[in-house]
């Protein structure tokens, strides 16, 4: 059981792997103008899974940021990851070790916590482990990759490549949208809400973590306060 389980990991890992791979490799680009060698890339990468997180920790060592500097920059830009992270908690089975809790919180990003959201009933960590054996490693290598190629790949083939992601992204939310009509009302006004955010004057100016973890918890809330879910589920 536990092998079936974690080749459905590696399985949904595919596709997230791929996408990542193409992000990580315009990000290997700004690691390369940061003075970055392909090494330090790729273990930068490995230990900080997040496109925006990376991309603050390269444009703050390029601008010789202080260390404490960096590390508060990268914990803003990922906050996120600990709502998300919150999230998982309610899907834990009570008896999961702390060890297991941790790993996935580690590996914790946009993707694989769509695809382990989707899952019925307790998390299972290898699902998860499966996922990520895939997709961490390649997004790591696209980022050592990156830094070697530097400016060989025109921007536009780079920007092509990572709109698998968001392919994925409506692979994950159509099934469930089109079974519960709570979902689909709750995914078509996060739509609008992000777009409305994304041109109101001063709410515009955030950055778009900051956006995401402001819409993510008002329209979360109120969807729980309105249609909750019952505790058998």
């Amino acid at each position: 059981m536990k092998n079936k389980v974690f080749l459905e990991g590696m399985r949904d890992g595919v596709p997230i792997g791929l996408g990542y791979f193409a992000v990580a490799f315009s990000l290997g680009i700004v690691a390369r103008n940061a003075g970055l060698t392909p090494i330090q890339g790729f273990i930068a990468s490995f230990f900080c899974v997040a496109s925006a997180g990376e991309y603050a920790l390269f444009t703050s060592i390029q601008a010789s940021a202080a260390f404490l500097e960096i590390a508060l920059i990268t914990l803003v830009v990922n906050a996120r990851y600990l709502l998300m992270s919150t999230a998982l908690t309610q899907r834990f089975d009570p008896k999961t070790p702390l060890i297991h809790r941790f790993l996935i919180g580690f590996g914790i990003t946009d993707e694989i916590f769509g695809i382990t959201i989707a899952r019925p009933g307790y998390i299972n960590p290898v699902y998860n482990y499966g996922a990520l054996l895939v997709a961490i490693p390649l997004w790591s290598l696209g980022t050592s990759l990156g830094i070697i190629a530097g400016n060989f790949l025109p921007a536009r083939v780079v920007s092509a490549l990572s709109v698998a992601l968001y392919g994925m992204f409506l692979a994950i939310i159509v099934p469930p949208a089109k079974k519960n009509i709570v979902i689909m009302i709750s995914v078509l006004i996060s739509f609008a809400a992000s777009y409305a955010f994304s041109i109101i004057p001063v709410v515009k100016e955030l950055s778009g973590g900051t956006r995401t973890i402001i819409l993510t918890v008002v329209i979360s809330s109120i969807v729980a306060l309105v249609k909750p879910i019952p505790e058998d589920e």
